[in-house]
């Protein structure tokens, strides 16, 4: 995430000493409003985020992931 511009609340180090988006308990994007299902830094997300275009496959499979019952 060098160079992106996200709010230092929703971001965190990992492991590595990397910076990432930060995760909730549940692993949901910190930047996530749950009620609208809308990132709450739209403007300000990571080049990660922008690249991963919605409804593209990578998307559609990341929902059958979440959507499908286990």
């Amino acid at each position: 995430m060098e160079g992106d511009d996200v709010p230092r609340r929703f971001s965190t180090q990992d492991d590595w000493g990397g910076w990432v988006m930060r995760r909730l308990d549940d692993g949901w994007c910190a930047a996530l409003d749950r009620d609208s299902m809308r990132c709450t830094i739209y403007e300000r997300r990571p080049d990660n985020c922008r690249v991963f275009e919605m409804g593209d496959s990578d998307c559609q499979r990341e929902r059958v992931l979440f959507y499908t019952p286990l």
